[in-house]
């Protein structure tokens, strides 16, 4: 009888499987976002708005290249003629001289870490 309360007990502890890809879920969002405070949060927030040294990155991805008010975007960026999206930010992530040349992105020279890039976009892709 102790046992099969035991195993009842021990049963309802045990998290449903339901409630397993939202732990997973959130163990991605939380990997992003330390990978983005790693990499980008010296001078990006993602806050709508909220402009640093570098621009806001809310909604980044739909945006076009340089176009965010109230932010003192470089020639090259605001002539950059695109629309970011996941490609062209794991791209400039690696290296933005490679994709905005004259970019203001000094002195970041890009993120190597292809894991660490697309976990900072799919951070990124949140904010849409």
């Amino acid at each position: 009888m102790f046992r099969v309360g035991a195993l009842t007990a021990m049963a309802y502890m045990l998290p449903l499987p339901s409630a397993l890809p939202q732990a997973s879920q959130g163990a991605e969002d939380a990997s992003g976002q330390l990978a983005f405070n790693n990499a980008c949060r010296t001078c990006h927030i993602v806050k709508e708005g909220d402009n640093r040294l570098g621009p806001n990155l809310y909604k980044i991805v739909g945006r076009k290249a340089g176009s965010l008010p109230d932010y003192g975007f470089s020639s090259a960026m605001k002539e950059a003629g695109f629309v970011w999206d996941e490609e062209k930010l794991d791209r400039f992530i690696a290296n933005p001289d490679e994709v905005v040349p004259g970019n203001s992105m000094k002195p970041y020279g890009g993120l190597s870490s292809s894991d660490d890039r697309k976990k900072i976009i799919a951070f990124l892709a949140q904010s849409r």
